[in-house]
């Protein structure tokens, strides 16, 4: 009887492995199907990730490709700006140059230089006035310090009427266009 009570016990033995090999095959399979779910789950993220990465790509080429042609069109511009940038005073100018024309031709007819004179004064005026309209103003320099922004000392002289440093004579008109000096003056300084 104890042996029976014992094959008994080995054979439930046996059958609560064999359960539990069966639960664990039944997990297993579980398993495998939540990660087959994983790896369908994990391959679409991952495709999804490999779509937003190469549209931020496509999105990059197009800006690069803008920002190229932004900077050829404003280079293009710019260019076309510093070529024509004189086109507004040259226009201005023609008038004076056909003045001049007539004041040239008139004096070769009459031989009148009274009148070439002051026809070439009229024109001076005219091409003064147009220039200070755009900004160009003489400097004054005779009796201020020399300033080497200013001013282009070609050579000293002695002077008891002025102190040192200070400009006496005005060889050449110097001009300023707007704020800026366009052309410094070139003066006698007293030394």
């Amino acid at each position: 009887m104890e042996e029976q009570e014992d094959t008994l016990n080995q054979g439930a033995d046996v059958q609560e492995e064999a359960a539990v090999d069966h639960n664990d095959d039944i997990d297993s399979s579980e398993d495998s199907g939540e990660a087959g779910g994983q790896e369908e789950s994990a391959s679409s993220r991952e495709q999804e990730l490999e779509r937003l990465a190469e549209e931020h790509q496509q999105r990059l080429l197009r800006t690069q490709a803008d920002f190229d042609n932004f900077r050829r069109r404003t280079q293009k511009e710019k260019e076309e700006l510093a070529q024509y940038a004189s086109m507004k005073l040259v226009g201005q100018l023609l008038p004076v140059m056909d003045n001049f024309e007539r004041a040239v031709g008139a004096s070769k007819e009459t031989g009148d230089f009274e009148a070439l004179s002051k026809g070439v004064d009229m024109i001076f005026r005219q091409m003064a006035q147009l220039l200070e309209q755009e900004g160009l103003r003489p400097m004054e320099s005779v009796g201020q310090p020399f300033n080497p922004e200013f001013h282009q000392a070609v050579m000293t002289v002695e002077s008891d009427e002025h102190e040192e440093g200070i400009v006496v004579e005005e060889l050449q008109k110097g001009y300023m266009l707007k704020e800026k000096v366009l052309r410094p003056a070139m003066v006698k300084v007293s030394g």
